[in-house]
């Protein structure tokens, strides 16, 4: 309980144990002092339910009793052994934490060979080996798929992994720098630079046109002038900027929903989208196999060979 951050719950905890202790001691104390006695002098307590049904005024059963002291020494010893009071670390010097980190420790030990071999295996190598391409479906089951989906295609707000759209690159350098230190995108609302709300209606038809999308062409004749405010980080051609994260308007792929309205509130609103930095949680060497399973996830023809070799 060393790790809770408000030292509220410690103490709620530690109270709710002790009362539980001190309650199971005061029972035993209070029942061995009261003497049965029976009104009748039958050993009954003098009730009677149904003419002959009578409740006998026996003591507490020894194996009751016993248990009851059993269980009240072994909390007493848990609770000084372990982590159990308040911020009392215990004797034994064990937590939760600390058994993770040991586990984890010898799982890293045992696989370090492994990875080893992997690490000296450039990406696209990597991504056609069938060993780590196992490896890397797990790592990214495990962790990716919640955002991206199991089949890696995403969804709105989480890009498609499967395709060549990417929006900070798709080299198995800027892949490993992604998973590594994550994204955080930021398009700032625009409304106020492009002008009026008609201005904008006439931007997002703009943009829809870039794609072929369906869109009022007079409005996207409009809009193409007031675009130039988009233009500082989407490009004059509306096809985006890696560098900075900035979309590729010319394709038919809308990360945050397509459609006029869609495009409106964009430019209204922004957005800010994050990718959490992984590498707390993966070592380098998994985040290359990681990478690798990534990349080839797009690079099919690159990896055709991988199912083949697992289904045999």
């Amino acid at each position: 309980m060393s790790d809770f951050t408000s030292s509220f719950w410690p103490i709620f905890i530690t109270v709710i144990s002790l009362a539980g202790v001190l309650g199971c001691a005061l029972l035993l104390w209070v029942t061995s002092k009261i003497k049965a006695s029976s009104p009748s002098g039958d050993n009954t307590n003098g009730h009677v339910w149904d003419e002959t049904l009578r409740e006998m005024n026996n003591p507490l059963p020894r194996w009751w009793v016993w248990m009851f002291i059993i269980t009240i020494v072994f909390s007493l010893f848990y609770f000084a052994a372990y982590p159990s009071l308040a911020t009392y670390e215990g004797k034994l010097g064990w937590s939760q934490v600390g058994q993770y980190e040991q586990e984890m420790a010898t799982a890293n030990k045992t696989i370090a060979p492994l990875y080893a071999k992997f690490t000296a295996m450039p990406v696209e190598e990597l991504a056609n080996n069938a060993e780590a391409h196992a490896i890397g479906e797990r790592l990214f089951m495990n962790n990716c798929a919640q955002c991206h989906g199991s089949d890696a295609h995403g969804s709105k707000g989480f890009p498609n992994l499967t395709d060549h759209d990417w929006i900070y690159g798709g080299s198995p350098e800027t892949i490993q720098e992604t998973i590594t230190n994550g994204r955080i995108g930021m398009m700032p609302p625009m409304a106020s630079a492009v002008g009026s709300d008609d201005d904008v209606k006439n931007v997002s038809n703009y943009v829809l046109s870039l794609s072929g999308s369906n869109h009022d062409a007079a409005r996207a004749v409009l809009g193409k002038e007031k675009f130039a405010s988009c233009a500082a980080c989407h490009g004059a051609d509306g096809k985006g900027n890696q560098a900075i994260g900035a979309l590729n308007l010319t394709d038919d792929i809308w990360l945050h929903g397509a459609g006029e309205a869609a495009i409106i509130k964009r430019i209204n609103e922004g957005k800010t989208n994050q990718m959490p930095a992984q590498n707390a949680k993966f070592s380098p060497e998994q985040i290359h196999v990681l990478a690798a399973y990534v990349w080839g996830l797009s690079n099919n023809a690159a990896t055709s060979n991988v199912a083949q070799e697992t289904a045999q």
